[in-house]
């Protein structure tokens, strides 16, 4: 299926209005959504749980900012910034849910643009280095795939704002893959120079995805109630899908995912996360009653 394919669908999807791949077109990110608590559901762990899901859409769509005009491709550049964009989107929707949830009253700028390195919540790969275009290639197919599993049980979770934005996301990561995986196999089993270094790429990107898989202690009391997802759940899921990819790509398949700790969900980043924010929050911090 083409690229132009896939958003027509979508966009035919959203009653033909072509803005829901930008998260545009409202001035709120929940206006007009019911965002009452389900009950039992304690509020500030409900945020928590939000702004890891949605650190990893921020974090992640920062770092693929940066390969814009500095593609192999301009086609590329096109569709990696639109694969930023619509995590954007998502971002900017769980954050929303994080500062109604927790009764702060906090928008999503205020979690963009106004927390330290120490207060964000999302997981090391995603704040990893750039790389280079096979390195970007190999990040997306674990990620995709993994937010993808995650985000297709998300969508029956107990809360409805949840489920919402997880079931609009799942369109979106759909196509994410999609992208990624026809580049894995344009790579692994195109001449054997690209092929060396997608096969290296990978080997520098799988010591980071086992945390994507290790169950924080507020995810599994969530999941236990039926509003968020454990991730060792889709362990086998992803896997599986990541496993078939790279052999049809001619790679050797993958060893089974690392285990690891859960420190990024917890605030504990790598030294690659400070700049990163910095790009990202300097003009909001610069002028912080500038409107636009």
């Amino acid at each position: 299926m083409s690229g132009e394919n896939i958003f027509t669908g979508l966009t035919e999807e959203h009653d033909g209005d072509a803005r829901w791949a930008f998260g545009t077109g409202f001035t709120e990110a929940l206006a007009g959504v019911d965002t009452t608590l389900p009950a039992g559901v304690d509020g500030a762990d409900l945020a928590v749980y939000c702004q890891m899901l949605g650190d990893d859409a921020l974090v992640q769509s920062q770092r693929l900012v940066q390969w814009v005009t500095d593609a192999p491709e301009l086609e590329e550049e096109v569709a990696l910034a639109n694969i930023a964009l619509d995590l954007l989107g998502q971002a900017r929707l769980l954050l929303a849910r994080a500062g109604q949830a927790d009764g702060s009253g906090r928008d999503e700028d205020a979690f963009a643009y106004h927390r330290d390195p120490e207060h964000f919540r999302n997981v090391h790969l995603t704040e990893a280095p750039r790389g280079d275009f096979a390195r970007a290639v190999a990040t997306l197919l674990v990620l995709s795939s993994w937010r993808l599993a995650v985000f297709t049980r998300l969508a029956d979770s107990a809360d409805p704002v949840l489920a919402a934005i997880a079931a609009k996301g799942v369109n979106e990561l759909a196509y994410h893959r999609e992208y990624v995986v026809a580049w894995t196999l344009r790579l692994g089993d195109g001449t054997p120079y690209s092929h060396e270094r997608l096969r290296t790429a990978v080997a520098d990107v799988w010591p980071l995805t086992g945390e994507l898989f290790a169950t924080h202690p507020l995810e599994a009391a969530l999941a236990a109630q039926g509003v968020g997802v454990d991730p060792a759940s889709v362990r086998d899921e992803v896997h599986e899908v990541v496993t078939r990819v790279l052999t049809a790509a001619t790679l050797p398949a993958p060893e089974p995912f690392p285990g690891q700790t859960v420190a990024g969900r917890d605030g504990e980043h790598s030294a690659h996360l400070a700049p990163l924010l910095e790009e990202l929050q300097r003009v909001a911090r610069e002028h912080p009653e500038a409107t636009w």
